[in-house]
């Protein structure tokens, strides 16, 4: 690939003022209420505030009990001990915050994706400091999502199970629809028969139809007086039978290994437990080869000497939009992504609000989408030979979001709009129909249908993180009154306020389309610092391309998939 070094433009007036610049201003700077430089503060501020608040779990009193009376480790810890380094790719970190039932940092677990003898799993770990372990019903999803990355992405799964079963009072939300908590036992059913191994670590309670979780994994492991597993606890036992009975000896990890066998490894000690999963991980019959392995550990080597953007990824921080009204020159931010700042430009001049082109991050080909403006009817068709394009060179896509809000429609442009309806249904297909593991993150604006056709949560992206800073709704806020019926269209006996109405419609979108908002609810796979963007897409392509490999040992025959994806 000829790659050609991005000409960045200097107008940096959409955008808030470069770090270094900033850096400088910190010491003596008293920003203004609504200035760039506040903005970003309150940004960076609001960030540190929320990702305190889930580090601490459930808190000091939680952490005391868990490890002192309890006797167990911390999640964080259990990771430690598990992951090859603690250089993994979280997902969901603020899930559980802002909810109507509160607050439940993490949503209760950790779920992300770490490397267990050089071989990338996905991992699911209750925090028992949590509401004690307790289900609600973002748990579930947030479950549900990780047992997604692990099928799509045909990783191994690992689940380290502390649990307090659900939460009752909301087992409506929990309990019964299709993609609630029986679709965590379907998922294990249908992982199995993808031949994506899963284990099971017993390191706590596993009480009612958590049990399934590590009877359905095809290796369970299970500490000696620290886990227990039964449909019914004592309590319950003592309701019906009048029986007393401890919690070791209805469900301990002796009676499971000696009398059910229903786990496979008996462990003293969650240590030792740890230890017996990680070995077999190695055992996995498609763990890297000897040579494979060497050749991960020279690229991991080689990866320090990667070639850098000419231009500093700690810029990228002071290079998020301020304004949601205009798009922002992306190619400043692509010319900090891409290694040597290279990108080879497709269409440069046809459909310019809509850039796209070939790159490589840490060493691994990309086709780049980003929004550089309204995606006209040109930059959709642009964009839609773009994505067959890359779907046919099998090439990963990155989609860099920042939609701008869509301008009233006029009679004028009638025709061009609707050009534009049929173009950017095109693109949709497109997006929707391609192959290839695609990867979004969303640097501004993610606003109606212009959202879709940059796949979307709803099309399925592999990963999908937002800045701080990103917008995530229907329409951007203060353009409400797009979305309100003409006065004299309104059919209503009542006369209406029609700016009141908007003034309160505009507050509303302005609330729930915040980063933290959408990544409260797993709209998303995270917030990530706009600094961090370079080494979340590496890992994202590290992890992607594992299941190249993977593949090897789920065909039967000339290379055909044992199954697809569901």
């Amino acid at each position: 690939m000829a790659d050609c070094p991005l000409r960045v433009g200097r107008d940096r007036t959409a955008f808030f003022p470069p770090t270094r610049v900033l850096l400088k201003l910190l010491p003596k700077a008293r920003p203004t209420t609504n200035s760039p430089l506040h903005r970003i503060l309150e940004m960076i501020s609001r960030y540190m505030e929320l990702n305190e608040k889930v580090t601490k779990g459930g808190g000091d009193s939680a952490i005391a009990r868990h490890t002192q009376r309890n006797g167990k480790l911390l999640v964080k810890d259990r990771l430690r001990l598990l992951l090859d380094d603690e250089d993994f790719l979280e997902l969901s970190r603020f899930a559980g915050l802002g909810l109507p039932y509160g607050d439940i940092p993490s949503a209760g677990c950790l779920t992300g994706v770490g490397r267990i003898n050089g071989l990338w799993c996905v991992f699911i770990a209750n925090d028992a400091t949590v509401k004690g372990g307790t289900a609600y019903p973002i748990t579930v999803k947030k479950q549900l999502r990780a047992q997604e990355v692990a099928i799509q992405n045909r990783l191994p799964c690992v689940y380290l199970v502390d649990s307090g079963g659900a939460f009752l009072p909301l087992q409506s939300e929990i309990f019964p629809d299709k993609n609630q908590g029986g679709r965590t036992f379907y998922n294990e059913a249908i992982m199995s028969a993808m031949k994506i191994p899963q284990v099971s670590v017993v390191c706590g309670s596993c009480t009612a139809g958590g049990a399934y979780i590590p009877t359905m994994a095809e290796e369970a492991v299970m500490v000696h007086r620290i886990g227990t597993m039964f449909l019914g606890g004592p309590p319950l036992v003592k309701a019906a039978t009048g029986e007393e009975v401890t919690p070791e000896e209805l469900g301990g990890a002796r009676l499971h290994a000696e009398v059910s066998g229903c786990v496979d490894h008996f462990a003293w000690e969650e240590e030792e437990a740890l230890e017996y999963t990680r070995n077999i991980i190695s055992t996995l019959n498609f763990t890297l080869p000897a040579h494979e392995m060497e050749e991960e550990e020279e690229k991991t080597r080689k990866r320090k000497e990667d070639e850098k953007p000419l231009y500093s990824s700690e810029e990228l921080l002071g290079l998020a939009p301020k304004s949601y009204n205009y798009s922002l020159d992306v190619k400043m931010v692509i010319s900090r992504l891409t290694d040597g700042s290279r990108f080879q430009e497709f269409k440069a001049l046809f459909g310019t609000t809509l850039v796209t082109g070939f790159a490589k991050i840490h060493g691994h080909l990309v086709g780049i989408v980003a929004n550089n403006g309204e995606l006209s009817y040109q930059a959709a068709l642009k964009g839609s030979h773009f994505v067959q394009l890359c779907d046919q060179r099998d090439t990963p896509l990155l989609f860099l979001q920042n939609t701008a809000p869509s301008a009233a429609l006029t009679l004028s442009v009638a025709q061009m709009n609707s050009n534009r309806l049929k173009a950017q249904a095109s693109m949709m297909a497109a997006v929707a129909c391609a192959s290839v593991p695609k990867i979004t993150v969303v640097i501004g604006g993610s606003h109606g249908a212009d959202s879709y056709a940059m796949c979307g949560r709803s099309f399925d992206p592999n990963f999908l993180f937002l800045w701080p800073n990103a917008r995530v709704s229907m329409t951007a806020a203060g353009h409400a009154g797009l979305l309100l019926h003409p006065d004299d269209e309104q059919q209503q006996e009542e006369p209406v306020d029609r700016n009141e109405t908007e003034r309160n419609l505009n507050r509303t979108l302005e609330e729930e389309s915040s980063a933290f908002f959408s990544s409260g609810r797993l709209w998303d796979d995270g917030v990530i610092l706009p600094q961090d963007t370079r080494r979340v897409l590496r890992d994202c392509l590290d992890i992607i391309k594992q299941q190249h490999y993977q593949l090897r040992y789920f065909c039967r025959g000339q290379g055909t998939p044992l199954c697809q994806t569901p």
